[in-house]
């Protein structure tokens, strides 16, 4: 059978610093501002169901809770065909063939694991009820679970299809399509939610049904720009898309459950912090809140970065250039601490403004969460710089294929440092919500050293092949 030669990728050996710097910035800016977007997205669903109540918002907080936490970990795995596709690129033998059989992989595994976890999130419910949560509220984020769970296979197929066509070189499709969905979720909530456009008051249940769409209509945005866009269609991407190739999802899957279990344990542990704020007070969690919420935005830079580092180091990986390799890493981190320093600058500068972003600083009823929130933004700052570039280590080891051992780092440095620490400092020396904060820093502060330090030994370690 003939197979079609793989279409042009332009700068794909950058000769100096500078050039692999605008490869990545080309590449990196777009998943960025797509980042951002996608918070938004989530700050319509909050803004809307806050003004439902108080128990239809504690309800939509532990469904989304529990959703995001399922999505995020089937996501990250089924896009661990991004380091897989990258290298293929490098080797440029057969590309089209290979990269279509992983892609296609990838979306066979982001539907068979939407079927189970789906029918596990249906039992919101008892779940919650388990957990020791309020009985109205567990009952309501059930009824909202049960809606959004559609949303799922949806959301895992479409981050599948932006994550490939971001490596074939067309990242700027992942920003455009967040910005519809942004208008949309506005749209779809009002409509749903409070009853306008003819629909009816749906209330909760209205924010989960425009959750559905809007992730739905992400999904065939995604499929229409592979079809009809003129670089990605050459890749005949859903060519023989009945096909199995099991060897090559036993592959995703290699690489992408330690991906998926190390995003899941960050993610427990700043729940888990949430968690111990709520044994202490109601100002603690509200502060915990915010400067989570600020940390959180300014941690997409990276997270961007990471996404696109683990594209150019892989390409590096399967080009067997070493030179490469350690170029498109040394780049990616000191971008992506260099921007940590700026926004750890402003948390320290400006908090109270940040903060007010959030809640009114001049009233008197909330000077006491104001405050600890600005205490809690002096630890952020130090946690920014170690998060930054944690999430950019573990995005260049990535595209090296190597997940197993991060995500054993990762059980360490932030389960065994990170929450022991939080406990100790936050309860038995007398911390508080700061000592909290300073244990969740020196989990991140661990594990990025250690992600950092196999990093620079990755020719040692053998994570490196030799070059051509």
């Amino acid at each position: 059978m003939h197979v079609a030669a793989a279409p042009p990728l332009t700068e794909t050996r950058p000769a100096s610093d500078r050039a692999e710097l605008a490869a990545l910035v080309r590449l990196a800016g777009p998943l960025v501002g797509a980042n951002l977007l996608q918070m938004a997205v989530y700050a319509i669903d909050v803004v809307f169901v806050a003004r439902l109540g108080t128990v239809e918002f504690a309800a939509a907080t532990l469904g989304v809770f529990l959703y995001s936490l399922v999505m995020w970990a089937l996501m990250s795995m089924a896009t661990a065909c991004a380091p897989i596709i990258a290298a293929e690129l490098g080797r440029r033998r057969h590309s089209v063939r290979e990269v279509r059989r992983s892609f296609r992989m990838a979306l066979w595994l982001a539907g068979f694991s939407a079927l189970p976890f789906g029918a596990a999130l249906m039992a919101g419910e008892p779940i919650l009820l388990a957990a020791g949560q309020d009985p109205q509220v567990a009952a309501r984020a059930g009824d909202f679970l049960a809606i959004i769970v559609w949303a799922l296979p949806a959301s895992l197929f479409a981050a599948v299809m932006r994550t490939v066509a971001a490596t074939l070189g067309r990242p700027g499709w992942a920003m455009g399509v967040t910005a519809m969905a942004v208008g949309l979720a506005l749209v779809a909530n009002w409509a749903l939610v409070f009853g306008n456009l003819g629909f009816p008051a749906l209330g909760l249940e209205g924010s989960a049904w425009a959750s559905v769409i809007v992730s739905v209509a992400m999904m065939v945005a995604y499929l229409a720009i592979l079809l009809l866009d003129p670089v990605l269609r050459r890749w005949r991407l859903f060519g023989r898309w009945w096909r199995t190739e099991w060897p090559r999802m036993i592959e995703i899957l290699r690489l992408g459950i330690p991906i998926s279990l190390a995003v899941t344990m960050e993610s427990a542990l700043f729940g888990g912090a949430a968690v111990l704020m709520g044994l202490i007070g109601v100002t603690e969690v509200a502060a915990h809140a915010i400067a989570l919420n600020i940390a959180a935005l300014a941690f997409q830079v990276p997270l961007g970065v990471a996404q696109a580092a683990t594209i150019r180091v892989g390409m590096g990986y399967g080009a067997r250039d070493a030179a490469w390799v350690a170029r498109a890493g040394r780049v990616a981190l000191i971008v992506g601490i260099g921007f940590m320093l700026v926004t750890a600058g402003l948390m320290w500068a400006i908090p109270r403004t940040l903060i007010g972003i959030y809640i009114d600083v001049d009233v008197a009823s909330e000077a006491a969460v104001v405050a600890l929130a600005t205490r809690l933004l002096m630890v952020g700052a130090v946690f920014q710089l170690v998060d930054g570039a944690q999430a950019v280590a573990a995005g260049v080891l990535r595209g090296l294929q190597d997940t197993r051992v991060p995500m054993l780092i990762a059980l360490f440095g932030y389960w065994v440092v990170g929450f022991g620490a939080s406990v100790l400092f936050g309860f038995y020396t007398g911390g508080g919500a700061v000592g909290i904060w300073i244990g969740l820093a020196v989990g991140l502060l661990v594990v990025s050293a250690l992600l950092l330090w196999r990093w620079r030994a990755r020719e040692r370690l053998g994570l490196v092949p030799r070059t051509i």
